[in-house]
């Protein structure tokens, strides 16, 4: 498709102003985890890594990570055997609602967090009588449901029917079908929805601040210690760990995703 200069000339500066106005404040954080001073003044005084050992160190940051990483993981497998399910039952089967099924799994994500987490607030206060690690590991699976199953759906739509049917022809049984047809189409969708769910969870801080309870995540650790003068290098150093702990999953689902694609279209 032929694209004229001026319109190519705006889209590349569009591009670049966008990750200008994104990746500056990132970088930004990362130059104070690395400064001398207490202080967020520009230009830095110079360079140091005591900051980065004094986040080490820290018990409050460190729990607040296990606890992160632990939530993450479990959300992220209630995710997966749900959302997989979901997608599979939407995917393969016509019935009545069939539409309206896949537009309420997919409506957590696209309400405002603070909307989703008075609700989750208000409904776990009159069901469990209270918040706690539970009512944490709930909020976040209701987002993180939302990423796998769009995952799934969107590879088994892209999935010839026919190899279902030619299965259970061959006289296969609904378990071997899955095991040797469905889950090979399957496993690339699953691993990328499986770290983008916990990207999405582990730098969750809406939702947890309504569930949370007396847990402390490692966001809810920075948003708590962000307004403590003395604590800002450390929290500036925490969040490069979280850039990092973030960036990977989703790099890594990024590959997975356009690979499996890839493979594919050249199959």
């Amino acid at each position: 498709m032929y694209i004229s200069r001026r319109l190519r000339r705006f889209l590349t500066g569009a591009t670049g102003c966008l990750l200008v106005v994104v990746y500056v404040p990132l970088m930004l954080i990362i130059l104070y985890a690395f400064n001398e001073s207490r202080s967020q003044k520009w230009p830095i005084a110079g360079f140091t890594t005591h900051w980065i050992t004094e986040a080490i160190g820290n018990s409050g940051a460190r729990d607040a990570l296990v606890l992160s990483v632990e939530v993450g993981l479990v959300a992220t497998a209630i995710a997966l055997v749900l959302g997989s399910l979901l997608a599979t039952a939407v995917n393969r089967f016509r019935f009545f609602g069939r539409e309206a099924v896949s537009f309420l799994v997919i409506l957590p994500i696209a309400l405002p967090g603070i909307v989703t987490g008075i609700a989750l607030n208000a409904t776990f206060r009159t069901l469990f009588g209270g918040l706690s690690l539970l009512t944490l590991v709930i909020g976040h699976a209701t987002f993180c449901v939302v990423v796998v199953y769009n995952n799934v759906i969107a590879r088994l739509r892209r999935t010839s029917g026919s190899l279902v049917e030619a299965s259970s022809d061959l006289g296969a049984d609904p378990w071997q079908t899955f095991r040797h047809v469905t889950f090979p189409v399957i496993r690339s969708a699953l691993l990328a929805g499986a770290l983008l769910a916990f990207a999405l969870s582990f730098d969750e801080i809406v939702v947890t601040t309504f569930t949370a309870g007396s847990s402390q995540t490692l966001p809810i650790w920075i948003f708590a210690n962000l307004s403590r003068p003395n604590q800002l290098p450390i929290v500036n150093a925490v969040a490069l760990g979280v850039i990092l702990i973030s960036a990977i999953p989703v790099y890594i689902a990024q590959r997975v995703a356009g690979d499996a694609v890839s493979i594919g279209e050249t199959a």
